[in-house]
């Protein structure tokens, strides 16, 4: 009887350490393919990959977003001024 817990015991031990190494290399991989993906983006656009560059980009964006949404509601003038606004933005960021 002693043999069998012995052995539900390794066996437990097992599976409890290959989930942790599946999720560790989960997890480090994920890390290293965001890295990737910002450092090519602020390389393609220009720009430094800072937390500050990246925040300013997600706001011009964000302007950009609000200026369709108004051109879509028809609301041209508040359109005109959210684009030129996001564009702005973008221009500071990516010159």
């Amino acid at each position: 009887m002693a043999d069998f817990f012995t052995w539900l015991g390794a066996a437990l031990g097992d599976l409890i350490r290959f989930v942790v190494d599946l999720l560790t290399g989960f997890f480090a991989n994920l890390g290293d393919s965001a890295r990737g993906f910002l450092r090519g983006l602020s390389e393609s656009l220009g720009i430094a990959p800072s937390l500050i560059s990246l925040l300013v980009l997600v706001v011009g964006l964000w302007l950009l977003w609000k200026g369709l949404g108004a051109l879509l509601r028809r609301a041209l003038v508040v359109a005109l001024v959210w684009l030129v606004l996001g564009a702005t933005v973008l221009s500071w960021l990516i010159n």
